[in-house]
């Protein structure tokens, strides 16, 4: 992620952050809670505006306080119960 960040971090450029759910191991690569507490220390740098998409949970929120969050409610897909929704929170520095 950092390399791509810095390389087009311009005051013009919007980026899309869509990192595997915070404390869900669903994913072949994972990231812990340091590694989330590390991206919005980068993401307070950026020239360029975000929009990241997370899991609503409070260390969610705890971590990113400094940003806009919103939650918002989402259905997947790809779920063995069709239906069903879940929360999720968009979050960015604008």
């Amino acid at each position: 992620m950092q390399p791509v960040l810095a390389r087009y971090d311009r005051p013009e450029t919007l980026f899309y952050l869509d990192p595997p759910y915070y404390g869900r191991k669903l994913y072949k690569f994972n990231l812990d809670p340091d590694d989330f507490r590390a991206m919005a220390e980068l993401l307070g740098t950026l020239r360029g505006k975000f929009v990241l998409s997370l899991n609503d949970v409070p260390e969610v929120r705890t971590i990113f306080r400094k940003f806009h969050i919103k939650g918002v409610e989402t259905a997947y897909t790809a779920q063995k119960v069709a239906g069903r929704r879940f929360r999720e929170v968009l979050i960015t520095n604008f």
